[in-house]
């Protein structure tokens, strides 16, 4: 029997993560010690009560029907956190919808607003998830790339007047992954200016909003006067909350783009299991002591991998918030080839940057997901590369 994939499958080839995977588990066949710092999943357990929750709810008989869709108690939850973190106001029947993790959400999202052919303005470098649905749409990208002389923030002076026409949906992920980079007010006021102007719906992905370390708090794009009107924010308690194998997250933001993401959403799955709302929604009723701890560990992680980093000759700055340092490689050009190098001479595991687009080449992303005394070995051990 002759299987051939469809011709939508060549937007899927294999990702770099699985190459780096296949090569670092060779090297540590071979007796390598290794320092994986390459996936942004957290290390970190859940706070013990969101454990607890979890343990005691899937203990009940009838805890495993479908729940077809979001349970009004995590509904609520969002809406409260969002009242108390941000300052926003949101309807939990009409303002959220809950999705399976942010990933889903981001990959199915243009399947509810763009047409085939429809222009989607997204940043370039850019978390891998959004190529995925642009695709799966059959819409069209419009790389906004993010450079250091614009603090790694995109230029919307700088799009077309014919793009900006055609565009239908704007994605920014803000501190994001790969580039921690963190927007203020009066970044998030041109885009939705930018929006008004050319009918543009945006999404800004915030899974990274509670890692922010300075003393300014969580900053929403919903916060923004006139958010409401022309977009919304996706948000995930993978990273925030380390429940990253729970598979829960949620968009909010106008009503009438929540409807038609509920339509779309009633078609495709059943609901998130009942523990695993029940428990995220004691986490967001409880986020600031929660988070508090996370980001606290985050900011040491960072400080130390960006100081040990600089004492070995890698002119590394140290990032304002996220989970991830965005940085230049040393020397040369060629990310990929570097990495690889790295985990040969070093057993540190990066990613290249132009695994997130053409404009990451010559960087690499490293994850702050090793405790403080591992980042600080393995800013010793990449003094091999470098030299």
């Amino acid at each position: 029997m002759r299987i051939e994939p469809s011709r939508k499958m060549a937007a899927f080839a294999p990702s770099i993560f699985s190459d780096l995977k296949a090569y670092a588990d060779a090297q540590k066949q071979q007796g390598q010690k290794l320092i994986d710092l390459s996936l942004g999943s957290p290390d970190l357990p859940p706070d013990e009560r969101i454990r607890a929750v979890l343990s005691a709810e899937s203990k009940k008989a009838d805890a495993y029907g479908y729940t077809l869709g979001g349970t009004e108690q995590f509904y609520k939850a969002v809406a409260d956190y969002y009242k108390r973190r941000t300052h926003v106001t949101l309807d939990p029947n009409t303002q959220v919808v809950q999705t399976m993790g942010s990933q889903e959400g981001l990959v199915h999202l243009p399947l509810a607003f763009c047409n085939p052919g429809d222009i989607v303005l997204t940043t370039n470098p850019a978390y891998v998830a959004y190529e995925a649905g642009i695709s799966l749409a059959g819409a069209v990208p419009y790389y906004m790339p993010l450079l250091p002389e614009n603090q790694f923030l995109p230029d919307l002076s700088l799009i077309p007047e014919d793009v900006a026409q055609k565009a239908k949906l704007m994605l920014l992920n803000l501190p994001g992954n790969p580039v921690p980079a963190m927007p203020d007010q009066a970044f998030f006021e041109q885009v939705i200016d930018f929006a008004r102007k050319h009918h543009i719906i945006v999404l800004h992905d915030a899974a990274y909003s509670e890692f922010y370390f300075g003393d300014s708090g969580p900053f929403s794009f919903l916060s923004t006067p006139g958010a409401m009107d022309i977009g919304m924010e996706i948000n995930s308690l993978s990273k925030s909350f380390s429940l990253a194998g729970a598979r829960i997250a949620y968009i909010a933001g106008n009503a009438d783009m929540i409807r038609v993401l509920k339509q779309l959403k009633s078609n495709l799955d059943y609901g998130v299991f009942s523990p695993v709302q029940k428990a995220a929604a004691l986490a967001l009723d409880h986020a600031e002591g929660i988070t508090d701890r996370l980001r606290a560990e985050f900011r040491a992680r960072a400080e130390a991998l960006s100081e040990g980093l600089q004492q070995i000759g890698w002119p590394v700055e140290q990032p304002d918030g996220g989970m991830f340092i965005w940085t230049k490689i040393p020397s040369g050009s060629d990310d990929r080839a570097f990495v690889f190098r790295a985990i040969n001479e070093s057993g540190v595991v990066m990613v290249p940057g132009s695994a997130f687009g053409t404009a990451g080449k010559s960087y690499v992303r490293i994850a702050l997901v090793q405790p403080v005394p591992v980042l600080k070995e393995a800013a010793i051990k990449l003094k091999k590369v470098i030299v």
